[in-house]
């Protein structure tokens, strides 16, 4: 980029950089500290060719703001300079990460044409078709996820009042995991147009563990630890489950969106927000005030305790998978789910078997079993995580979170009915302060820039209709009056 400058300046054909230098020493407030800089600015004149590159920057948008712009004169000619250290160029604000792209459909204003009194039409908001569509299977998602996980709870209760053996059930369930990659297959057969043999998928996703693919090493070293977190994350829920009713469990599991938040900021530096922060302290509040609805007993703080710990497993195996493995397409994480699904199979099974000699989890004979139990609730749960998973392909992330907090007034209301929960104003008042802890986890992260620009419509928007309500009052006397007087001439 250059600038060519003009005689009374430096030597014709010498380009320099727009952003001069600061001096270290020196942090200039006024525009005297500058003068010899602002001296050549006077010969200095932008090429056109770089005019088009510079009409993304922040500095070109405060200069054609208009007569109303949001920063001075001399804050302007400071930022040119380059005294605040501002450069369009530079990779802190690339136009990659900051797109700027024509308004959609939602965002297009409707056209603007004269109307019968003169006035302008108002701003029409349309809504696409794809944003219809990705609404719609966001209602048929959250309603799946809101069943499945509130169907899994209420049948694990049931299950145990017959098979009191929650570790088994966890193993169970968890060997289910090993069809997520042939269910991802039949869908990559159905939907993909380049078909790929099982043996080539499964290559292509192997990459996402490095280079070398799915070696031994990787396996223990990058799967095994994650299939011990999935144990214990299912094991203490279930756990939680034979001991205490299922709205408690699932309103207190809602706080592991809180913990990730809190390990993220920790371990990933992840960006400090402080409505995460009020929320994080809204899911411990809950937590305490859950305990003492019951009056500290020690049945119930111990089943409070399991799922807090089942809520922080969860937490720790999504802070981790992010650390270690980072983000994962969908082929890559059915493949890694089955893995676990084998590493469970392989490694897991020796433990039920020493609980069953050991008498801890013991049935009499093997037709005891409630198979059918055992196994809807497995489907319940392999359906929750496959839609959990691969729900983003066709909804929003935030539709998908809210059918886990919907599914607490769905244990509620089927608690009611099945059990003698008693909803007394601390329980009440902590599932409040748990769920709204859990929604404000859900803003994004510029929800206060989105705050404003909300704000300043509806703002733009009252003043408009003020001034038209204005000018229709102005303009009704004379009218009236134009018509009245031929009735007078008579």
């Amino acid at each position: 980029m250059g600038i060519r400058e003009f005689p009374g300046g430096a030597p014709r054909g010498k380009s320099i950089a727009i952003g001069m230098r600061r001096s270290p020493d020196v942090s200039p407030r006024r525009l005297s500290d500058i003068s010899p800089q602002l001296r050549q600015l006077k010969y200095l004149v932008v090429d056109e060719a770089i005019k088009e590159d510079l009409k993304w920057s922040r500095s070109m948008e405060d200069l054609t703001s208009g007569p109303m712009g949001l920063t001075s004169i001399e804050e302007r000619i400071l930022r040119i300079t380059g005294y605040y250290g501002y450069q369009p160029w530079a990779a802190s604000y690339k136009r990659e990460e900051r797109p700027r792209e024509p308004p959609g459909p939602a965002e297009a204003p409707a056209s603007v044409g004269s109307e019968a009194g003169g006035r302008t039409s108002r701003r029409r908001w349309t809504c696409s078709r794809g944003q219809l569509q990705k609404t719609f299977w966001g209602v048929a998602v959250v309603s799946c996820v809101c069943a499945s996980w509130a169907g899994a709870a209420q049948l694990a209760k049931l299950t145990f009042r017959t098979f009191d053996a929650p570790f088994t059930l966890t193993w169970f369930a968890t060997n289910w995991n090993f069809l997520f990659f042939p269910l991802y297959y039949a869908g990559h057969v159905c939907k993909s147009t380049e078909k790929q043999s099982v043996k080539q998928r499964y290559r292509e996703c192997c990459r996402f563990f490095g280079d070398n693919g799915l070696t031994l090493k990787v396996f223990f070293t990058k799967a095994a630890p994650f299939g011990v977190l999935w144990t214990l994350t299912n094991y203490l829920y279930l756990h939680a489950i034979k001991k205490i009713n299922t709205t408690d469990v699932s309103v207190l599991f809602c706080c592991n969106k809180a913990f990730v938040f809190l390990l993220s900021w920790i371990v990933l530096r992840d960006r400090f927000m402080g409505v995460r922060i009020v929320a994080a302290i809204l899911a411990i509040a809950g937590i305490v005030m859950m305990t003492y609805a019951d009056g500290f007993h020690s049945h119930s703080v111990i089943g409070i305790a399991l799922v807090v710990g089942s809520a922080s497993m969860s937490a720790l195996y999504k802070v981790l998978f992010k650390l270690l493995l980072g983000s994962a397409k969908f082929g890559e994480a059915a493949l890694f789910l089955s893995i676990l699904g084998v590493f469970n199979i392989l490694f897991i099974t020796c433990i039920p078997v020493i609980l069953y000699f050991t008498k801890v989890e013991y049935w009499s004979s093997f037709e005891d079993i409630p198979w059918g139990n055992l196994c809807g609730f497995s489907i319940l749960l392999l359906t929750f995580n496959i839609v959990l998973n691969f729900g983003i392909a066709v909804t929003y992330p935030t539709l998908m979170s809210l059918g886990i907090v919907l599914s607490v007034p769905v244990n509620a209301v089927v608690d009611h009915y099945t059990s003698q929960i008693v909803f007394n104003g601390v329980r009440v008042i902590a599932i409040i302060i748990i769920g709204l802890g859990f929604l404000l986890l859900l803003l994004p992260e510029e929800w206060d820039v989105w705050l404003i620009k909300l704000l300043t419509r509806l703002k733009v928007r009252k003043k408009e209709e003020t001034a038209e309500g204005g000018a229709d009052l102005g303009s009704g006397p004379q009218h009236r009056s134009r018509r009245a007087r031929p009735s007078f001439a008579r």
